[in-house]
């Protein structure tokens, strides 16, 4: 590929693999602040012509109506990424700083495999449903349901798990037969554009299905909630920038798609294994570095163990392997940028000036003076109502509060702005009961999974609008028609 060769990555547009008019931009390795290769950067220009495309793919072609057609790319995709399995593997972890375990679960592998669900949901789904012969306000009708696709899907996804997000988006918006344009963050261009190749190469996607265009300026992507030939936006990122997204999208009236942001609470009840959750709470919160929105980032303990739980979850945090990503035991390897770093440690030092202290952590790790680190951090001493507490870090930061009883800590839980997600450990009847009262999209109660294909994903509040994967996701981008047909007399 381009960057093993030292050539810039190209763009995909209209089944063509192209260079950037704005030339190639550098993308850094954030484990050693080194440049590791050059991605194309499209221009507005790129932009317009993937747009064109995309209308034109789902416009004139049989696209939209072939679901032979789309099950068996999208079964050739899946299979062709995992062809390539290994050298996106490496990729992921030198562009985005993923642990390498993270590459054989969500990071990578499972996205890969999971492509398998939208096309057999398309595979097997009732795109037209009859409702029988009625006589509404006395005219005998035959009446149908018919599903179609929305049209041109414009995706702007995240760099904190890239594969999974745009493939999250690709799978469903494509099953449903809609065409694409995908603009990829531009911290992670490499895991796009090598997707873009492989459609280009090894898969019979129609020229203007998909369209993957990378570019430096942040602004190309928001041209897609702008543009009036773009039916709908899908969009995974920081609640500040969806907010934009919607504003734009208005002026055409486009359906959004939003995953945002999240602040989301661990609760351990006072029957919980205390040790158990706080090692899980430590592991969660590392995870990435802590760069996932659903991870969380709030520990809400019995007032009576707040002490004993610091002390617990401090000692777990401190056993967190963090560097190297490529280390097979890194759990916590380096957050992606410069930007990022230097923004959770101003949220550290927001802690100190709110009242709180340091447990663990606080600043870089020993021994990694290179490379974009953060050490895991436990603070204490904070309310709900501290801005630490209350908005989204990114970063291996774990605020611990006290609670006092299970409906305290429901209400806690549920006074943030964001919905995401939230964990419960306790018996599982009264953790049961506390998540009946959670305004999140998901709960994990005792170490439940919720992350799968067939569950829809997404939150509630400012943590966004609908839901990706599942059968909801894929039905997000799908539109609802009504066919009602006169039955004359002789017909009946």
């Amino acid at each position: 590929m381009g960057t093993v060769t030292g050539q810039p990555t190209q763009l995909l547009i209209d089944g063509a693999l192209v260079p950037g008019g704005a030339g190639a931009f550098p993308t850094i390795n954030p484990a050693t602040e080194e440049p590791i290769g050059e991605a194309a950067d499209a221009d507005a220009a790129d932009l317009d012509r993937a747009i064109a495309a995309a209308r034109t793919a789902f416009d004139s072609s049989d696209w939209c109506r072939d679901t032979e057609l789309r099950v068996h790319c999208l079964r050739q995709l899946r299979d062709a990424l995992n062809d390539e399995i290994e050298t996106l593997r490496e990729i992921t972890i030198a562009e985005v700083g993923a642990p390498r375990s993270l590459t054989y679960r969500g990071q990578l592998q499972t996205p890969v495999d999971d492509l398998e669900f939208p096309a057999a949901t398309a595979d097997n789904y009732p795109w037209r449903v009859d409702l029988g012969v009625a006589a509404p306000m006395g005219i005998t009708t035959a009446r149908t349901i018919v599903r179609e696709p929305l049209g041109v899907v414009g995706a702007i996804t995240p760099w904190n798990f890239p594969h999974q997000v745009t493939l999250a988006k690709l799978g469903p918006a494509l099953a449903a037969g809609n065409t694409v344009v995908l603009k990829p963050a531009p911290d992670t261009p490499w895991c796009a554009a090598e997707v873009g190749r492989i459609i280009a190469e090894k898969t019979d996607f129609p020229a203007g299905v998909v369209n993957i265009v990378t570019a430096s300026d942040h602004r190309i992507g928001a041209r897609l909630a702008e543009d009036a030939r773009v039916d709908a936006v899908s969009f995974t990122g920081s609640t500040v920038t969806g907010r934009s997204v919607m504003t734009a999208a208005a002026q055409t009236i486009k359906k959004v798609f939003l995953e945002l942001g999240g602040k989301s609470a661990f609760i351990v009840l006072d029957d919980a294994d205390l040790d158990a959750a706080c090692t899980a709470a430590a592991s969660t919160v590392s995870m990435h570095a802590g760069q996932g929105c659903a991870l969380t980032t709030r520990l809400l303990v019995p007032r009576e163990r707040h002490r004993e739980a610091l002390d617990a979850v401090a000692t777990a945090m401190s056993r967190v392997p963090v560097g190297d990503p490529s280390d097979p035991k890194t759990l916590c390897g380096p957050l992606i940028s410069a930007r990022q770093r230097d923004r959770v440690q101003s949220y550290l030092e927001l802690a100190i000036a709110e009242g709180g202290t340091f447990h663990c952590g606080g600043g870089r790790p020993a021994g990694l003076d290179r490379g974009f680190f953060i050490e895991p951090t436990v603070i204490a001493g904070l309310t709900n109502d501290a801005r630490v507490a209350r908005e989204e870090i990114f970063g291996p930061v774990l605020v611990v509060l006290a609670h006092d009883g299970a409906a305290d800590a429901a209400r806690i839980a549920n006074d943030s702005p964001y919905g995401l997600s939230a964990t419960v450990f306790g018996s599982d009847d009264r953790a049961a009961r506390v998540a009946s009262r959670l305004r999140v999209g998901t709960v994990n109660v005792n170490g439940g999974m919720w992350y799968s294909a067939d569950v829809p994903f997404g939150g509630y509040k400012q943590s966004g609008v609908g839901r990706e994967m599942g059968l909801a996701g894929f039905e997000e981008y799908l539109e609802t028609k009504v066919v009602a047909t006169a039955v004359r007399e002789r017909e009946r």
